[in-house]
């Protein structure tokens, strides 16, 4: 038969172990967020259109501002004041208010025949083919 004092032993270590468990538990938890909570992947719910274009040449042309315009979106769709799509006019436009002029690549294309080309192919083509 266990004495008191076995008994309570058994029962201390037991605490003990349970105790560590819900440790290593909670520490697991707290970490877990921080993981989820990339800026890439939050941002990539929220950002269509053009606005990763207009984010990538930001980050090249201005990144201390690009960086400062990311941790601003984040803050801002994590605690849910943003709730709808961020196209990439809107945050062009943003830039552009904050002082920030953002240079990107553009194209015209025509549509011709079913095919989308490229207007300066178009334009070598015509002159070709007069």
């Amino acid at each position: 038969m266990m004495s008191d004092l076995e008994f309570e032993l058994i029962r201390r270590k037991r605490l003990l172990e349970m105790t560590k468990h819900l440790e290593k538990k909670a520490e697991e938890a707290r970490k877990e967020p921080e993981q989820k909570t990339r800026p890439d992947d939050v941002l990539n719910r929220f950002l269509i259109d053009r606005a990763w274009e207009v984010l990538e040449a930001a980050r090249l042309q201005h990144p201390r501002a690009a960086k400062e315009v990311e941790n601003a979106l984040m803050k801002l769709i994590l605690s849910g004041n943003i709730k709808d799509k961020v196209t990439g006019e809107e945050l062009y436009h943003l830039f552009h208010r904050l002082g920030f002029r953002i240079r990107l690549k553009t194209q015209i294309r025509v549509l011709e025949h079913g095919k989308l080309m490229n207007l300066e192919d178009k334009i070598k083509r015509d002159i070709m083919s007069s």
